[in-house]
């Protein structure tokens, strides 16, 4: 699964790598006369993106005037896609699209300018089914506590119970509808 060591450098992340302000620069050259106005709120952005990855979740701010700041805990996480262009390849570079159930098809966040994208998403995986794992476990104590065999026993039995009432009911029904004829 995971190592402490990988799962320790991914918690450890807080800025994007230095490559993204360069692909910034590089996507803004396609365009030359946007270079100028655009330029300023790119290095902004840059160098105020900050990452924190917790217990509970991962948390992304960025911006100067205008601060922004958005939270996304492992439970409310539905998917994670990588994505690149030819430009973040060349530069070792990828962007992690977290989704939640949001009800909007964009990504929730998205994690720019990261080299180590294939661990942080195998760490976000992890982290996710951990969590839903949990949730769908309330009583994971008393789980580990009870064979499996016996919980199989107790469902089997119940089915039985359910079987044979619905037989007992199909029979009165028939007994009913052939007395009515």
């Amino acid at each position: 699964m995971h190592q402490p060591s990988n799962d320790a450098a991914i918690l450890a992340i807080e800025r994007p790598h230095p490559g993204l302000f360069t692909y910034y620069w590089l996507s803004l050259l396609v365009f030359p006369p946007i270079l100028p106005v655009l330029i300023l709120p790119m290095w902004f952005r840059y160098h105020t993106m900050r990452y924190k990855f917790t217990d509970e979740g991962i948390s992304m701010s960025w911006g100067i005037l205008f601060r922004r700041e958005t939270i996304v805990t492992y439970a409310r996480i539905q998917d994670i896609h990588l994505r690149s262009n030819f430009v973040e390849r060349w530069l070792g570079l990828a962007r992690v699209l977290v989704q939640t159930a949001s009800g909007s098809s964009s990504a929730e966040m998205t994690l720019e300018g990261l080299k180590e994208f294939e661990a942080v998403r195998d760490f976000l995986y992890a982290r996710m089914r951990g969590v839903k794992d949990h949730v769908h476990h309330p009583s994971a104590t008393a789980a580990r506590t009870a064979p499996a065999a016996s919980h199989d026993a107790e469902l089997a039995a119940t089915l039985r119970a359910v079987a044979a009432e619905l037989r007992e009911i199909r029979a009165q029904l028939a007994a009913r509808d052939s007395g009515h004829v």
